[in-house]
């Protein structure tokens, strides 16, 4: 046996028995062990059985690849933006190439709306759609996950109701008053739609649990956590501001624009007043508000 040989075996050796598991048995293991081939790691034959049409229009399947990619992607920045939360101690350059990353992963989304918006035709959708009701893109559990674990609570919360909220009030409450529960709601009688009640049903109880587990690590409270040193390098807040512009306007502009093809003056499959609801200048979510000037929060979202 070489050294290399060995070192490589008293490394398997040292790991097995910090976890109290004999190395031999594991190497032994190793013989009966099929060969790793694409098709078993990647899946693609389970993922790609996971698209199914409620109609016989063929570009319907553009619409539900595209937004299955959506969430792939979701998971994607969810899974950066947890490194850095659940990261006892940050350093700058750490932090930084994790919010490049998912700004890149924003980026792709902010230029995919072209799939949608040039690969299906109009006629197609405007049939389609009208199976979809009360479902809607507004139901994404991970983009929601996304926004708790990126900002603190307070700046999701729709501006009219702000001053009535601090630390200590119950995230029932606070859930209550998120900038988007205006979208499911009657805005006579308060009553919410079904598009709204439904989503609450599946997720509201996960929701409370992570708003609860973000409330201290999401990025933007780690960012205030890190000494000044950290908080005032230029490319960290270069990265900081590029991903709230990114995912605040850039993407959600995307959006407004793909859907305003198609939509015209139509409400969305859940019943929403989409412009209102998605347009930047509006809804003005906004994860970092200090690292921006007087000028640059007051006009956010008026210049697209």
């Amino acid at each position: 046996m070489t050294e290399s040989q060995k070192s490589i075996h008293n490394r398997i050796e040292e790991k097995f028995n910090l976890i109290d598991q004999n190395h031999e048995v594991h190497l032994e293991g190793l013989i009966w062990a099929k060969p790793m081939n694409y098709w078993d790691y990647i899946m693609p034959d389970a993922l790609l059985n996971l698209q199914v049409q409620r109609t016989t229009l063929p570009d319907e399947m553009v619409f539900i690849m595209y937004h299955q990619i959506n969430e792939l992607l979701f998971k994607m920045i969810l899974w950066e933006i947890d490194q850095v939360s659940n990261s006892p101690k940050i350093e700058a350059a750490f932090f930084t190439e994790k919010l490049r990353r998912i700004s890149r992963y924003f980026d792709m989304l902010s230029t995919s709306f072209d799939i949608m918006g040039d690969g299906m035709e109009m006629d197609q959708y405007m049939k389609f759609r009208n199976t979809l009701t009360p479902a809607s893109g507004f139901q994404s559990a991970q983009y929601r996950l996304i926004e708790f674990s990126s900002t603190e609570l307070i700046n999701l919360i729709d501006y009219r109701f702000r001053s009535t909220i601090d630390r200590n009030t119950p995230y029932d409450y606070a859930f209550e008053h998120l900038y988007w529960q205006a979208a499911g709601k009657d805005h006579t009688t308060g009553k919410k739609n079904t598009m709204i009640q439904l989503f609450e049903k599946r997720y509201k109880d996960e929701f409370l649990l992570k708003m609860e587990n973000y409330n201290t690590s999401n990025l933007w409270t780690k960012f205030k956590q890190l000494p000044d040193d950290i908080k005032t390098d230029s490319e960290l807040v270069k990265a900081m501001r590029h991903y709230d512009y990114t995912v605040n306007v850039n993407w959600v502009m995307a959006h407004y624009n793909a859907a305003g093809k198609y939509l015209g003056k139509a409400e969305a499959t859940g019943g929403s007043d989409w412009r209102k609801y998605m347009h930047p200048k509006y809804q003005r979510r906004i994860f970092f508000p200090e690292l921006w000037s007087k000028e640059e929060l007051e006009h956010w979202g008026e210049n697209v």
